[in-house]
């Protein structure tokens, strides 16, 4: 698919989103190019701000498979890959395949479960596959997983591990919608005359996998690439960073400036969206010294600093 159909299309995606969620372009378009870089999102904000909507909502546009797992402490591995139960009748083993076999996993509250069952994400979201009792079950392409978590709430809560972190290709912050946007929720609702909210699929999976492959064709000159290798390097050798950003989130960066390349009808990448990106694909990934936490220094506010201390290309690169 050339990248002009790419950005009508992501166009058409925006508007029927735009229908339901009010005044979060920003974010909607952050989670369609994360989708488009074929990557999992951490969606982390307090209650109510619609992030399970718009899990939902964007694998009905895209036209997606889609299952939601609650996750509590009382959660087993085996709900979510499945098992081998034993058919009587055929006198044989059968596997039962658990919700992770969809497109788009809806991972609600994710850190609510115990390290054990939260590890069982680790294979699928890394090689697209599950392994039971020594089977290997490959996950249908598209393979995505959208997960919530509280940040407030710390209670009956384990908190993901640096590995788990690092599968995802970024995390997003939804935010308060202001005054005007606040009303126009009401009244959307008012006209709906109803809670439930749907809306009508744009793309299909296989337009959606199409759009992911032409990724490739956006083209980042070596001074970008450079670029994004200096913020990371960045990372490893702040003096307020226990840990910086792995490798991995060097590629995400990279698969994320493309995605938003191509959402914005450009064949290249310009610093401005590995600057855009940046936040989104290495703050999560950064462990802080522990005397930055009383100080109450985010991750965020790191990886923003290096922004403007790390020299970027021109903005005429291609």
């Amino acid at each position: 698919m050339k990248l002009d159909a790419v950005a009508d299309r992501c166009q058409e995606v925006l508007a029927a989103l735009g229908q339901v969620i009010v005044g979060k372009t920003n974010v909607l378009q952050q989670v369609l190019a994360g989708i488009l870089a074929n990557g999992h999102i951490l969606i982390e904000d307090y209650p109510g701000l619609a992030k399970t909507l718009i899990a939902r909502l964007v694998a009905q546009t895209l036209d997606l498979g889609f299952k939601r797992i609650q996750f509590t402490p009382d959660l087993l591995p085996s709900d979510i890959t499945g098992s081998f139960l034993y058919d009587q009748r055929e006198a044989r083993f059968e596997f039962r395949r658990g919700p992770i076999f969809t497109n788009l996993l809806l991972a609600d509250e994710i850190n609510r479960a115990t390290p054990k069952t939260q590890s069982a994400l680790l294979e699928a979201m890394q090689e697209s596959q599950v392994t039971v009792e020594g089977e290997r079950f490959p996950l249908e392409p598209p393979f995505l997983v959208i997960a919530t978590q509280n940040p407030i709430e710390l209670e009956g809560t384990y908190a993901l591990p640096e590995a788990q972190l690092d599968r995802f290709l970024m995390r997003l912050a939804v935010g308060y919608p202001d005054p005007e946007e606040e009303v126009e929720i009401l009244a959307r609702r008012r006209r709906r005359r109803e809670d439930p909210v749907t809306v009508a699929p744009v793309l299909s999976r296989a337009d959606l996998l199409a759009m992911q492959e032409s990724l490739e064709d956006v083209h980042v000159a070596g001074v970008t690439e450079r670029y994004i290798v200096d913020l990371v390097q960045a990372t490893r050798t702040d003096h307020r960073v226990a840990l910086g950003a792995s490798p991995r989130g060097t590629l995400a960066l990279l698969k994320l400036a493309r995605a938003l390349a191509a959402l914005q009808r450009r064949d290249f990448v310009l610093p401005d969206d590995v600057k855009a990106m940046a936040v989104p694909a290495l703050a999560h990934r950064l462990v802080l010294k522990p005397e930055l936490w009383a100080a109450r220094v985010s991750a965020a506010q790191v990886v923003q600093g290096l922004l403007t201390q790390v020299p970027a290309p021109g903005p005429d690169v291609r």
